[in-house]
């Protein structure tokens, strides 16, 4: 199975969208020149960028094969394009006005070393703006992680890098105000209601379980997603409304002075 399915990550969209452009409304970026979207994904997202800031060249990099195929599908201006890139090798062309990174960094080896070299990409009075998950400690996590260590699947599943999550909102402040930004940290804690029988489950197959779906043949991925259902369900009771997934991301926005 491919890493990324853009058909299964488009099934919470909604809910996937809104922290992005709660995240945007911070940024105050009036015309910038390049704005770059790293970790674009399917590109919606990218495009929204574009809608926003109409004098721009738009970029969006993923280093998903799948991601950038589907993004590349959609309509839109001609200064908007997408690079197949591994965030933690990519440059700008030139100093970017904007950049926006949604909900990517958690899946970057030593993201914090990435992230300090990002403000040298943007240009005086640049804007950088990027959001991750923090949920180690819930149980949709716990799960992930018991399985995968457990005598059944450790075997199969010892090499996939699950993703790592983010830092405190205050380490970020630190890392970027030494960096010469002005910073505004914080964190929201979504309460996501979600509907259907395995909701839980099915959002996790769009982000957190793609590295175990990635690595398992077609027979044993569907013994891994029956367990990781069953506890789901346990963990996450359903409502009469649907079922509540609390989901905790962290914020940063810094313009660089």
């Amino acid at each position: 199975m491919v890493m990324w399915d853009p058909d299964q990550y488009h099934q919470f969209a909604g809910e996937r969208a809104r922290p992005f452009f709660e995240l945007l409304a911070r940024v105050g970026a009036t015309d910038p020149g390049l704005v770059a979207d790293l970790g674009c994904g399917p590109g919606e997202l990218t495009v929204a960028l574009a809608a926003r800031w109409p004098g721009a060249d738009v970029v969006g990099v993923d280093s998903s094969p799948e991601m950038i195929r589907s993004a590349r599908a959609l309509p839109g201006p001609e200064r908007l394009s997408f690079e197949l890139a591994d965030l933690r090798e990519w440059q700008p062309a030139r100093p970017a006005g904007v950049i926006v990174s949604n909900a990517a960094l958690q899946w970057v080896p030593d993201h914090l070393d990435v992230l300090a070299r990002w403000p040298a990409m943007l240009a005086p009075g640049g804007w950088l703006a990027f959001q991750v998950p923090g949920n180690f400690d819930q149980p949709s996590h716990q799960i992930l992680s018991e399985l995968a260590s457990s005598p059944r699947w450790h075997p199969l599943l010892r090499d996939i890098e699950l993703n790592r999550q983010a830092a405190q909102p205050a380490e970020y402040l630190d890392l970027l105000a030494r960096a010469g930004c002005d910073v505004d940290a914080w964190e929201t804690t979504y309460l996501h209601v979600l509907p259907g029988a395995d909701p839980v489950l099915d959002w996790y197959k769009g982000t957190g379980l793609r590295p175990v779906l990635a690595a398992l043949a077609p027979g044993p991925a569907g013994e891994f997603l029956a367990e990781y259902g069953a506890r789901a369900r346990e963990a996450y009771p359903a409502a009469p409304y649907g079922t509540v997934l609390p989901f905790r991301r962290v914020f940063v926005v810094a313009a660089r002075r």
